[in-house]
């Protein structure tokens, strides 16, 4: 098949375009990253050439903001899409810059998947749910905290409204951690920031309370199943986590024993406490075929051989 995936050189979207090219015609679209930055200093792309590594279908530069991009893709033909392009700092507050790139883009997206018969599979986000109780379910208790959230919640309803037109599916991330997140900097996970700072030999810096916070880390390899699930799975928005709600603490913990050390932790105060979500668990929809293979424990020991190569090749130079 003929596959475009947004955002394919970001972290879930590189995964999906080296599984996937290996059984299909794959075109990646990417607006890569640059030196440009938001207002709080953080890159305005992740997108990453070292993610693409052993990639052989097509990489084509481009803003999905811009009318060209969507002629490469209308002339590519895909019958699946895979929307992973978006704003995803969550600490970005230009809700015009947020909303038009996330949620205006996301229109055309469907009116073209509609044009072309195509099935069209998004990432939505777990930030919709801000501070509702765990677990979390669909349509229950949304209340997003921050523009990011608000553009994927309102991609969600956008998308319902031509369910009966097309095939599109939400997927709505928790705590993805693994291979090819490293350059997103800042926005890593904890698991691969925590283990370079153990590594490097200094006490891992928590969060005061960090045995009280809860997060369903869901590994990529899961994440990567979940996509392919959706291919298949009828229209509707899905959780995608691993179900288990697990702390920061215990990622320090698993760590420590996997790389056999004992440093004293940190404990610092938390600056978003305002805006923080204290506890998230997914709430996995039967309906839906994913079911989540890693344990917090298990994906962290897959994991580890990148996270070592990582900081020999990336951090320790």
């Amino acid at each position: 098949m003929r596959i475009l995936i947004t955002g394919g050189a970001g972290f879930i979207g590189s995964a999906l375009a080296l599984f996937l090219q290996e059984n299909h015609e794959v075109l990646v679209v990417d607006k890569m990253r640059s030196g440009a930055v938001f207002e709080n200093g953080n890159l305005e792309c992740l997108g990453h050439f070292k993610n693409l590594l052993g990639f052989k279908g097509e990489l084509y530069v481009a803003d999905i903001n811009e009318e060209k991009t969507l002629k490469i893709i209308k002339d590519f033909k895909p019958e699946i899409i895979f929307h992973k392009a978006a704003i995803s700092d969550t600490t970005i507050y230009d809700q015009n810059k947020i909303l038009t790139t996330n949620l205006n883009t996301f229109k055309e997206f469907i009116k073209l998947s509609i044009d072309l018969n195509a099935k069209l599979i998004y990432a939505s986000s777990a930030s919709v749910y801000g501070d509702a109780p765990s677990p979390q379910i669909v349509g229950i208790n949304e209340n997003p905290k921050n523009p990011y959230a608000f553009s994927k919640l309102m991609m969600d309803v956008l998308a319902q409204k031509y369910y009966d037109k097309a095939h599109l599916v939400g997927l709505r991330y928790f705590n993805v951690y693994g291979k090819g997140e490293f350059y997103k900097g800042k926005t890593s996970s904890m698991i691969v920031q925590f283990a370079h700072q153990i590594l490097a030999g200094k006490n891992p810096r928590l969060f005061r309370g960090s045995d009280r916070i809860y997060r369903d880390f869901v590994y990529i390899k899961d994440c990567l199943e979940a996509n392919i699930k959706a291919i298949e799975a009828k229209n509707g928005v899905y959780n995608v986590g691993s179900g288990k709600a697990r702390t920061f603490q215990d990622i320090v913990d698993i760590l420590q024993k996997e790389l056999n050390t004992n440093l004293s932790c940190e404990y610092i105060k938390n600056p978003y406490e305002k805006f923080y979500q204290f506890h998230t668990q997914a709430k996995l929809d039967e309906s839906f075929a994913y079911k989540p293979k890693y344990s917090l424990e298990e994906g962290i020991k897959d994991y580890l051989p990148e996270i070592l190569r990582l900081f020999e090749k990336e951090v320790n130079v």
